[in-house]
């Protein structure tokens, strides 16, 4: 897959396009997700999400919402927290100004850090 196949940016966050309601990645076909054992980290925390105001909460709009413990929200909302924090941090380090999505480069890229293309 390719990076403008499935991502979009809006202002300086880059997120998951959504084809017809639904993630890039879903088959209605098959009716799972085409990248399940590589999704990203925001996948396996879903439906568990982060609400400004109201911190981590299970997502209204997830059709399982009620399948989610209290025990799950409370792992993932941990885990949340550190990646937004990283997020936070990369974001206040990042000097560079976002480059057009059909390139190949990394945007802020940490030292050290590779990316991989498919």
């Amino acid at each position: 897959y390719h990076r403008e196949e499935f991502a979009v940016i809006k202002g300086r966050v880059i997120r998951l396009r959504n084809v017809d309601g639904r993630c890039y990645f879903y088959s209605p076909a098959d009716k799972k997700c085409r990248i399940y054992g590589k999704r990203p980290l925001g996948c396996y925390l879903y439906p568990v999400v982060y609400l400004v105001n109201e911190g981590a909460i299970v997502d209204e709009l997830c059709p399982m919402r009620h399948t989610v413990s209290e025990e799950e929200v409370r792992t993932k909302a941990k885990i949340l927290d550190k990646l937004l924090k990283k997020i936070d941090n990369e974001r206040a380090h990042c000097t560079k100004p976002l480059m057009p999505i059909d390139t190949n480069t990394s945007r802020c890229k940490p030292k050290g850090a590779t990316v991989k293309n498919r």
